[in-house]
Order: structure tokens, then C-alpha cells, then sequence
């Protein structure tokens, strides 16, 4: 496995930011502490700054020795989820309720990684930006980013982003060309009735049938509203009514969420939402309001940058370990809003089987520190290959 050699030598360095990142996790827009790791690692290397997009968001520009070339941004988000570690190693979260169950730690030392190498050989053309983003998980740092200017300030021809995937062999990569993720919308539903002793149910009229009657109706959009052929997932999450045993609520709320890769569908969705709602309330003598609030795009990968990915992945771990041929995933990434301002790759890494067999946004869930190296190989490789290739 062709690791760049420079890098396995630090590999040991490596595992310590990752496992400093990890006890030290930070959840949306506060990864104060974390930003100032990751700015400091860069100004060691001799990496220009800037922060402060999307508050704490972190941008290092590197320009190459083989003159002028065009700028590409490489993409890692910072940010760790709402969860209580239940792991036992030493570098165990020390922020109660807060632990990096998602490999970000990860993602933000394979970049740092890239970084300190790419600082010291410089062996391209152009410019590297190097992108580290806040609040991935549900906050949407990538759209605050976007929004902020991050590509007015720093232009990019491609934008490029990596994810540790468990259950994937270590020493492979995934490249799914086209639509890889789906976009994520939620559903919130309110349904008002008339409240009445749960002895009497006919003297009021009764949210919780309506509700039991909606959700079992709702699962029919994906199965009848839609086209079979196409990619949908709606899932009803929360249900939230009533506070004891013999009343019977006046309001009940629904929340859930709807998964898909395209606008029309989400459209067609949206519509059934409504509809199929105000069709029950009414049968059932209520009212109700219903949001559907349009969130992560859908992750479409451009096909001559996902080409481009597999052939540097190949590189690293040669072409029989790099999978090409995998279904796009429901889960959502906002990497999306960056992949719809300039073309680019998400690509997946092998992170195997994972501790007691967990995966992402589990308790128990830790990065596998045997990447490190292939992962940041793979970013500096696609920098050198990429900018060599385009001066």
C-alpha cells in the first residue's frame, strides 16, 4: 500500500492531534477550542490563515513551488455530535454529553496531516485551500460557509471532501459517481382537537386515532405517490401528546423526515404531506398545520471529478481497492452546498470493522487511527496529481 513515506513518519504525531480532538469534542458553532488546534497546526506548518466563516470555521491557503495554477479546496468538518461517551481508552471525551461519534476528529487530523506535508514540499502548481468546517451535523456549517463567501474569498475550480466509512475494509475507498447522498427535509406536523377524558372518548374528538391513522397513511407516498424506480425515505421519528393515563390530548405533534436525491421528488413529497394531512383532520373533525422545511441538499458528485478521485485513490491503495460500483447512501452530508457552487468528490474511506463492530453515532464509536496515513495520502496525492495535472 503505496502510503506516501513522509507521512507514515508522522503517523505517530498524527494519532495524537486526532486522539487531543477527540477528548476535546465541540458540537455546532462552538468549536472554539478545536479551531485554534487546527489554526495553530497550520501556522506551524507556515500555512496562511483565516477564521471566522461561519464563526468558526478555518480556511489555510498553500501555494505551490512550480508557479501559477488553479486553486482547489479540500473539505473536513470539525464538529462532534450531542451524545455521552460510553468508551473506556484513554482519550475518552472530557465534555460531558459530547463526543465525536462521527469521525470528524478524524477527518480534521487526515487534512492537518495533508498540510503539514503538502507545506513541506509544496510540489505543485496553483493553490490549495484548505477547508475545515464547522457544524456539519444538522446546523448546516457548509451552507453558513457558502453563504459567508468562502468561495468569493477563496475561488475554487474543484472542491473535494472524504468521509471514514465503518463496516468498509481499511486499505479501500469508495467513490459513488453521480448522486451519493440524498437531500434531507423534515416534516412537522401539528393535529388540534378537542381534548376529553379518556373514559368519554366520544364527547371529544381524538388526536392520537387521527395520528395513528397519518402515519400509517403517510408510508403510502413513497409506496404509491412515487415512482417505484425512484429513491425515497419517509420516516416518522417523534411523536410527542399528552402527560397522563386517562386524558386524552387536544394536540398531538409528528415529526420526521424525508430523504431523496431529487427536487421533484421532494416536491411530489411535500405536496402528499399536506394533502394526505388535510384529508385525515378532516375525517376526523380537527385542525392542523403542517411545516416542511427543505434542508441538505442532495451530495452529487460531478463524474470527471469522481473519475479523477478513483484514479488518485488507486494510487494510494491500488485499483482493486477502490469500490466504484455502490448505491448511493440515504444519509445526507452538507458538503452538498459546497458540491453546488464548484464541481468536485466526496469520497469514502475504509475505516473496517470498528470497535465491538459500531458504527457512525454510536457511544461506543471511535476512528480507527490506522487510516490516518491513508487518508491524508489520498489528499495530498489528489493535490499534487490534480494541480500537476491542470498547470
Amino acid at each position: 500500500m503505496p502510503i506516501i513515506n513522509r507521512i507514515a513518519e508522522f503517523h505517530g504525531e498524527l494519532t495524537k492531534w486526532r486522539r487531543h480532538i477527540h477528548a476535546h469534542p465541540e458540537t455546532a458553532f462552538e468549536e472554539y477550542e478545536t479551531a485554534s488546534f487546527v489554526a495553530k497546526k497550520l501556522q506551524e506548518f507556515g500555512i496562511e490563515i483565516d477564521q471566522g466563516l461561519a464563526r468558526t470555521g478555518v480556511v489555510g491557503t498553500l501555494r505551490g513551488n512550480h508557479g501559477n495554477g488553479p486553486a482547489i479546496g479540500l473539505r473536513a468538518d470539525m464538529d462532534a455530535l450531542d451524545i455521552q461517551e460510553t468508551s473506556t481508552h484513554d482519550y475518552v471525551s472530557t465534555n460531558p454529553g459530547k463526543m465525536h461519534a462521527c469521525g470528524h476528529d478524524g477527518h480534521t487530523t487526515m487534512l492537518l496531516g495533508a498540510a503539514k506535508y503538502l507545506s513541506e514540499t509544496r510540489n505543485f502548481s496553483g493553490t490549495v485551500h484548505f477547508i475545515f468546517q464547522p457544524a456539519e451535523e444538522f446546523a448546516g456549517g457548509g451552507r453558513e460557509m457558502v453563504n459567508d463567501g468562502l468561495f468569493k474569498k477563496f475561488p475554487c475550480k474543484t472542491v473535494w471532501g472524504m468521509h471514514n466509512f465503518p463496516g468498509q475494509d481499511i486499505g479501500t475507498f469508495a467513490v459513488c459517481p453521480g448522486p451519493a447522498m440524498a437531500a434531507a427535509d423534515t416534516i412537522d406536523i401539528t393535529l388540534k382537537g378537542q381534548g376529553t377524558h379518556a373514559a368519554f372518548p366520544h364527547q371529544g374528538t381524538d388526536v392520537m386515532v387521527a395520528a395513528s391513522h397519518l402515519v400509517t397513511a403517510l408510508q403510502t407516498i413513497s409506496s404509491r405517490s412515487i415512482d417505484p424506480m425512484e429513491s425515497v425515505v419517509l420516516s416518522i421519528t417523534q411523536i410527542h401528546a399528552g402527560e397522563t393515563y386517562n386524558i386524552i390530548p387536544e394536540e398531538i405533534t409528528l415529526k420526521g423526515t424525508v430523504r431523496s436525491f431529487k427536487t421533484e421528488i421532494q416536491d411530489i413529497a411535500e405536496t402528499s404531506i399536506k394533502r394526505i394531512t388535510d384529508g385525515i383532520t378532516k375525517a376526523f373533525g380537527m385542525k392542523y398545520q403542517v411545516t416542511y422545511t427543505r434542508g441538505y441538499p442532495a451530495t452529487i458528485n460531478s463524474l470527471p471529478e469522481s473519475e479523477f478521485a478513483a484514479e488518485v485513490a488507486a494510487d494510494v491503495v491500488g485499483e482493486e481497492n477502490v469500490l466504484t460500483d455502490l448505491a448511493p447512501k440515504m444519509g445526507a452530508e452538507d458538503f452538498s452546498f459546497m458540491l453546488n457552487e464548484n464541481p468536485g468528490c466526496y469520497i469514502w474511506v475504509g475505516n473496517g470493522p470498528g470497535k465491538g463492530g459500531c458504527y457512525l453515532h454510536n457511544p461506543k464509536y471511535d476512528f480507527n487511527d490506522e487510516i490516518l496515513p491513508i487518508g491524508a495520502s489520498y489528499w495530498a496525492r489528489l493535490v499534487e496529481k490534480s494541480l500537476a495535472k491542470a498547470s
